[in-house]
C-alpha cells in the first residue's frame, strides 16, 4: 500500500472512531404517534416506540428536596461524575427547585454559569428563592417552552437533564435546541432511572433504558462517550456534540 493510501485510510479510521462526519439518522415519519388505551401514567403520545410520561408539576416540588434523595440517588457521586470544570457554562433542563443546579454552581465557580431552564414559572420562583437562601449568584433562571429551551446557540460546555427527558412532550424539538446550544465538543448527559432494572421503585414510564436513550440521541450530531452505572437507581448517559455532514 502506498504511503498516500495508508495515510488516507488512517484518517478515515480516526474520524470514524471519533464519530466525526457520522450523519445523524433521519427522524421517524410521522414524528409522533397518538394512541388510545395507553399507559395511564403517560400522555398517549409516542416517540420512537416510547410513550411520553406526564410532567411532574410544581406541586411536587417538595419531592425534589426530600431528605432521602441523596441516599436513593447518590447525588454527590452523580455531581462528581459529571467532571465539571471551573468556568464552565452549563444548563440544567427541568431545573425545578435547583437541587442539582446549586451543586453544579459550586463546581463551575463564579466564572461559570448554570442556566436553570424550566417551563413552569412556579418552579423558577422556587429556584430563585432557593438560590437566594444559599447565596448562589451564578444560577440564572430561564423560561423555556415545551419545544424550545431558549438557550443561546454554541454557548454551553455541558447540558444535563435529570429525570426529565422522558417527560418532554416534544423531545425531538427540545433536543434540537439543546444540541444547537452546545459548543462543538460540548457534552450532554441524560440522567434517567434505569428502565432495565425492575427493582428500581419508579413508575415504568418515568424510567428509560440505555438502549432507548441511545436510539433517540442517534437522531442528532451526538456521539455516545460513556454511561456511568454506579448510582443506586439511575444511569448517567453522556454524549458529545460532533461535526455532522
Amino acid at each position: 500500500m502506498s504511503e498516500r493510501k495508508f495515510m488516507l485510510c488512517a484518517t478515515i479510521l480516526w474520524a470514524c472512531a471519533l464519530g466525526i462526519g457520522a450523519a445523524p439518522k433521519s427522524p421517524p415519519k410521522p414524528l409522533y404517534e397518538q394512541r388510545f388505551r395507553a399507559n395511564i401514567h403517560g400522555i398517549g403520545k409516542f416517540f420512537m416506540g416510547r410513550q411520553i410520561s406526564h410532567v411532574m408539576g410544581h406541586r411536587g416540588a417538595s419531592w425534589l428536596e426530600r431528605p432521602e434523595r441523596e441516599r436513593e440517588e447518590g447525588t454527590t457521586e452523580m455531581i462528581n461524575c459529571l467532571k465539571l470544570r471551573p468556568g464552565d457554562h452549563v444548563a440544567d433542563i427541568g431545573v425545578g427547585t435547583g437541587y442539582i443546579a446549586w451543586r453544579m454552581a459550586k463546581k463551575v465557580g463564579q466564572k461559570g454559569t448554570v442556566y436553570g431552564v424550566d417551563i413552569q414559572p412556579e418552579m423558577l420562583a422556587h429556584l430563585k428563592r432557593n438560590m437566594a437562601k444559599r447565596g448562589i449568584t451564578n444560577v440564572k433562571g430561564v423560561q423555556g417552552t415545551i419545544k424550545d429551551p431558549k438557550l443561546k446557540p454554541n454557548s454551553l460546555d455541558f447540558v444535563i437533564m435529570v429525570d426529565v427527558y422522558h417527560e418532554f412532550s416534544f423531545p425531538y424539538e427540545m433536543m434540537q435546541g439543546i444540541v444547537k446550544a452546545l459548543k462543538p465538543g460540548g457534552r450532554v448527559a441524560f440522567v434517567e432511572y434505569r428502565g432495565e432494572d425492575p427493582k428500581v421503585p419508579i413508575k415504568r414510564l418515568h424510567k428509560m433504558t440505555e438502549a432507548q436513550v441511545k436510539k433517540e440521541a442517534a437522531l442528532f450530531s451526538l456521539k455516545h462517550v460513556e454511561t456511568y452505572k454506579k448510582l443506586p437507581w439511575q444511569h448517567v448517559i453522556f454524549f458529545q456534540k460532533v461535526a455532522s455532514k
